[in-house]
């Protein structure tokens, strides 16, 4: 009999959803030997659980985490060079306050539940559950050597929100749909109506971004977003030009371009309507620079100065589990 796990589990205990859920999960391990389980609480921890799970040679990587989690362990595969040959499929379960990954890749709901249906597939042949999916390599240099990997990508305005949640909303300790929704209503006071005071967001610093091929746009940027992901904000999927894999959106700080994006994204139109001060494109490089102006890439904050921009290039695909609805 093969006694061999058939998936291997990291965990990061200080998920937001993982503070509740993880003794379910440790139980439902210690029940299924099909099961490896390793957990970490800091992101230097991972490069010795990838080591320890190479080793075991698991048919399944499951991440059990938020974005942060997710990027951390997509850099240390990219990065690492643990698993001979390619590294197993990978899979994302909902455990943080995001969670943009997981949904993209239809992971939603109970995570216990989902470890079943992961087992189930991995049981099998379950070539037809995966898909591939391009990653953003994130580098200070124009030919970085070992760059941050992730799929999600914020900055000017949309960072400024994040970070504004993460900094002064979130530690409120109120439910997740709460503190966004108090959120969305500090962007409509800032960044619709103009008003401008020390409990809102700040206002936007200028940021000078380079798509390559494309030419470049300078300006204030009410949300400035690059992913790999299909699904972008509010629109299922997004109609650009360019043909890379980098899926680039930025509009203007302009009351009137935020919301013709914003109902745009609602129906679908993204990028496929000419909307004034609204770039959508797709390309194979970008570059930002900017006046100490954060981005944030799953998670995990980046500054962009002037005299050092951040290049943002397709990393290696990988292969990602995709649960049906």
């Amino acid at each position: 009999m093969n006694t061999r796990p058939r998936i291997a589990l990291l965990s990061n205990p200080r998920s937001t959803g993982n503070i509740a859920q993880l003794p379910r999960i440790r139980a439902f391990c210690a029940e299924h030997p099909d099961v490896f389980h390793y957990e970490v609480e800091h992101a230097h921890q991972i490069g010795d659980a990838m080591r320890t799970i190479a080793r075991v040679q698991p048919k399944l990587l499951v991440i059990n985490g938020g974005d942060g989690t997710v990027q951390a362990a997509l850099t240390e595969l990219h990065n690492g060079g643990h698993f001979q040959g390619a590294a197993p499929p990978v899979a994302v379960l909902p455990s943080g306050k995001t969670n943009l990954i997981a949904m993209d890749l239809g992971i939603q709901g109970d995570p216990v539940r989902s470890l079943e249906k992961l087992i189930d597939l991995a049981r099998s042949d379950f070539s037809s559950s995966l898909v591939d999916r391009e990653l953003i390599a994130l580098s200070f240099e124009e030919n970085g050597d070992k760059p941050v990997i992730g799929m999600f990508l914020g900055g000017a305005g949309l960072a400024d929100i994040m970070l504004y949640c993460r900094n002064r909303i979130y530690p409120l300790g109120l439910p997740n749909g709460i503190s966004h929704v108090i959120t969305a209503f500090a962007v409509v006071l800032r960044q619709v109506i103009g008003l401008k005071a020390k409990f809102l967001p700040p206002e936007p610093r200028p940021l000078r971004v380079s798509v390559h091929k494309g030419g470049a746009i300078t300006g204030k940027f009410a949300l400035l977003a690059v992913t790999t992901l299909e699904k972008l904000l509010l629109s299922g999927e997004l109609g650009s030009a360019g043909g890379g894999p980098l899926k680039f959106v930025a509009v203007e700080q302009r009351a009137g371009s935020l919301l013709g994006a914003f109902f745009a994204s609602l129906g679908g139109r993204l990028g496929r309507t000419k909307l004034t001060g609204v770039h959508v494109e797709e390309a194979d490089a970008i570059s930002i620079e900017g006046d100490s102006s954060d981005v944030i890439l799953d998670g995990e904050t980046f500054r962009a100065e002037r005299g050092r921009p951040i290049f943002l290039r397709p990393a290696t695909p990988l292969s990602f589990v995709r649960l049906a609805a």
